[in-house]
């Protein structure tokens, strides 16, 4: 990932004024880094965050997966720059990328087909994951990616005995390490993502303005109910992700609508507004929120992020009220 921070964004990053970050550039661990003000970069934010401490406070791990039935939701884009913003705001995450086409392992600028390691070598051969395994410039962000060799994996699975708890199971031993655990499913429902349900406490389901995206939404929550009834597996939070909203259209508008009236317990308070750079971001290989943080898509993405951590938080208080 070739991602620099202009100065202003890099204070804002660690919460300090021009006067601390200067103050803070002529720290000796600091200085020896090289770059600076010209050059601030991924490793300079964990550097500083380190050796300040500027961390946010610890959330306890939290397993979250983005998943529609339907394909080109935009899905990738809002998983990967939620996952990367989490980090770059000092949270501990690790990225899962679960499609065989390696969509968020590509997104990220990582070269997926020239990975040795995969999903497929945790799950199918054993690989304890934390082999697998890729660290990013950014020490808080770590990502588990995919690519082609990923075709076979739900027929790989089909004869292994606890084959729906094989992701579940992997995850343990790397619980402690990550405050988040975001996964990107492929927009189908196999083994590799009954794999994924079943490993998840929410469930982040991004749906286009349109009424084609109900098609996927009633197979998805038809799913659910089976997973409850037949594995005893309830997700703690279901949000239905409103993705690419463009008010000016009345398709759009009743769209919205439509999904108010059927899916209200469900729905996001935050919608993701259409932004082309998010597009833009994807070709060259950087989430939303490093290629255009002060753009609309980036905004709504902190939205997410905001809403999910309350959501958290009230069902804290819930529960030792």
């Amino acid at each position: 990932m070739e991602i620099r921070y202009k100065r202003s964004h890099f204070a804002k990053l660690l919460g300090f004024t021009d006067k601390q970050l200067a103050a803070a550039d002529r720290l000796p661990e600091l200085k020896a880094l090289g770059g600076g003000p010209a050059s601030y970069q991924p490793r300079h934010l964990s550097a500083y965050r380190r050796v300040l401490d500027r961390h946010p406070r610890r959330e306890p791990s939290r397993r979250q997966l983005f998943l529609n039935f339907k394909g080109g939701t935009g899905k990738t884009s809002l998983s990967v720059a939620y996952a990367y913003r989490l980090a770059e705001l000092g949270h501990r995450v690790l990225l899962i990328d679960l499609d065989s086409q390696g969509h968020a392992t590509q997104h990220l600028g990582l070269a997926a087909e020239s990975l040795e390691r995969t999903v497929f070598d945790t799950l199918v051969t054993g690989v304890p994951i934390a082999d697998v395994i890729v660290r990013t410039p950014l020490a808080e962000f770590d990502v588990l990616p995919a690519n082609l060799r990923m075709t076979t994996i739900d027929i790989s699975l089909m004869p292994m005995a606890g084959r729906e708890y094989k992701l579940q199971r992997a995850l343990a031993g790397v619980l402690d390490r990550y405050e988040f655990i975001v996964m990107d499913a492929p927009p189908s429902f196999g083994l590799l993502n009954l794999n994924a349900l079943m490993a998840s406490d929410d469930l982040l389901v991004p749906v286009l303005p349109d009424f084609l995206s109900f098609h996927g939404l009633k197979l998805l929550f038809e799913t659910l109910g089976q997973l409850e009834d037949d594995l005893n597996h309830r997700l703690q939070r279901i949000r239905i992700v409103l993705n690419q909203y463009n008010p000016t259209t009345r398709i759009a508008r009743e769209a919205k609508g439509a999904l108010e009236s059927h899916y209200p317990e469900f729905l996001s308070d935050t919608i993701v507004r259409q932004c082309t750079q998010f597009a833009r971001a994807s070709s060259d290989g950087l989430p939303i929120n490093a290629y255009a943080p002060s753009s609309k898509g980036a905004k709504d993405i902190d939205a997410l992020i905001t809403e999910m951590i309350s959501a958290r938080v009230e069902r804290a208080m819930e529960r030792s009220a």
